[in-house]
Formats: structure tokens, sequence, C-alpha cells
């Protein structure tokens, strides 16, 4: 009962402390998602061969339902494999609000962000050298990619104050909740035994944060994010986990990209992905 109340505890006062900082950096997300998101979406349609770059550049930038556009994009053959995987790597999705609310180092942000970007090109560009694929017929994406935005993530017609406000809602309980069950884990195992847990484990932490990652929801990136900045995960594991995760950008593409064997194809490309450049930063000790 002592672990339960503690724990309970720990939970509350850590979450009321992030509200603050994740309503302003959704307000702020809002405020470009609004502003830039169609733009964003005409230069992925006009990127040529340079997709993978703009789009992993791009991606890093949280915006409403980007992952979903960039998947509708593919289906009516407007961006290429590369470009879309690129964004699919690069995307950060709930990651970014929490390593901003959790106060880490600008540096350590800008190092992982840069990681991602990095990946997310260079497999980018090797994938459109691979599979060089042609634009086909054109579909009108823009009203299914909206639905999509609205009721995955944001309210788009409220404003950004309400959408901010109720995207950091949605994301204290999900905080809440799993800050909850880490503190009730770290409590009962201890921190000295904390290094034991598989998720800290070479190669085989990676396998299974890459299989979180890939769940369509900001709950994934929630708990792999959490986990890592309370210890429970390594650095290498969790860049598996966020590099997979591509929010609800995987559940669109099954939904609008009739070929279910190059979704699934994409599927396990991303994965591999993202659980081999994992085991790499964990093997040269790359770390922030």
């Amino acid at each position: 009962m002592e672990i339960l109340e503690h724990a309970l505890h720990h939970a509350v006062t850590d979450t009321l402390k992030l509200i603050p900082f994740l309503f302003v950096t959704y307000l702020v997300m809002e405020f470009i998602e609004h502003k830039t998101g169609s733009k964003t979406r005409i230069a992925m349609e006009k990127a040529g061969k340079f997709g993978p770059v703009i789009g992993s550049v791009v991606g890093i930038v949280p915006q409403c339902g980007f992952s979903a556009a960039a998947s509708n994009l593919y289906a009516g053959r407007l961006i290429t494999m590369g470009t879309l995987m690129a964004i699919f790597l690069s995307t950060s999705d709930e990651m970014l609000p929490i390593l901003i609310s959790a106060k880490m180092p600008v540096e350590g942000i800008l190092k992982i962000l840069a990681l991602k970007v990095g990946i997310g090109i260079v497999a980018g560009l090797i994938i459109d050298m691979i599979v060089r694929r042609k634009k086909s017929h054109e579909v009108d994406e823009h009203d299914h990619i909206h639905d999509i935005c609205e009721r995955e993530h944001c309210n788009c017609e409220n404003g950004i104050f309400i959408s901010a406000l109720m995207h950091t809602l949605k994301i204290t309980i999900f905080i809440f909740l799993i800050t909850f069950a880490l503190n009730l884990i770290i409590e009962y195992i201890g921190e000295d035994n904390i290094g034991n847990l598989i998720l800290n484990k070479p190669v085989v932490g990676e396998l299974v944060a890459g299989i979180v990652g890939l769940i369509p929801n900001c709950a994934a990136s929630v708990v792999i994010t959490q986990m890592y900045i309370d210890g429970l995960m390594g650095f290498g594991a969790m860049m598996s986990g966020v590099l997979v995760g591509a929010g609800v950008g995987l559940l669109v593409l099954f939904r609008s990209n009739r070929n279910w064997k190059e979704n699934l194809m994409i599927l396990g490309i991303l994965y591999f992905i993202g659980v081999v450049s994992g085991v790499i930063i964990n093997l040269t000790g790359i770390t922030v």
C-alpha cells in the first residue's frame, strides 16, 4: 500500500509539472500546422528525387496528421516510397513535446532529431534507388487528410487554442497513467535492478521497442519516450521505437493503399531500419 501511495503521489506531482510546457508546445505546434500544413504537402508533391531529403527534414516538425497525409500522397503515387519512408522515420509524434516538457537539454533534443533526419534521408534515398516507381493516377486525398487530422490529433475547426488544450489534456492523461505504472515498476523492482530489465538489453531492447513503436497510436511514442526518460530503456532501444513510430501514418497507409503486399513490405522495411539503426547506435555508444 505504501508503494502504491508513493507511486501515485509522484505520478500526480510529475504530471502536473509538465502541463504548462505541454500546452505551450502544442500551441506552437498547432500554429505551425495551421500556417504551413498545406504548403508542406504541396512541397512534398513537387519534391521529385529530393523527396526523401525534404520529407525527412519537414517530418521532424510534429504536424497534425502529417504522416497520414504522406500515406495518402503515396497511395496516390504523388510521392515515392523513399519519401514516405523518410517521413515515417523522421516524424516524432509525441516524442518532441515530451522531451521538451521533461526539460531535456536542447543539444540532446537536437542530437536525437538530427539522427532521425539523417537516418530518414539515407534510408529514403537508398529505397528510391532500388525501387523506382512512376506516378500513377491522382486521387483527391485532401478531404480524407482533413478527416484523419481531425479525428486522430487535433480539433482543427475549433482554433489553435482549443486544439492545443484538447491535445494537452489527452497526452496528460497518457503521461499520468504511464508515469504511475513506471513508478510502480521502479518502486517494486528497485532502481539498482533497473539495468537488468529486458528493454536495457542489447538487440532485445531494440526488437521490443520497435514492436511497440509500430502501434498506430500516440500512446506508443509516449510510452517509449517516458521509459527512456525514467531510465527503463536504453538510448538505442528508444531510437528504434521512435524511428518506427509513425503515428497514424501506417494505419492510413493500410486504409488508403490497396496493395496489401506492398503495405506489409513497407511495414517490414520500417521495422528493419528502426531496429538495425537502434542496434548500431547502441554498439557505437551514441547517447544523449
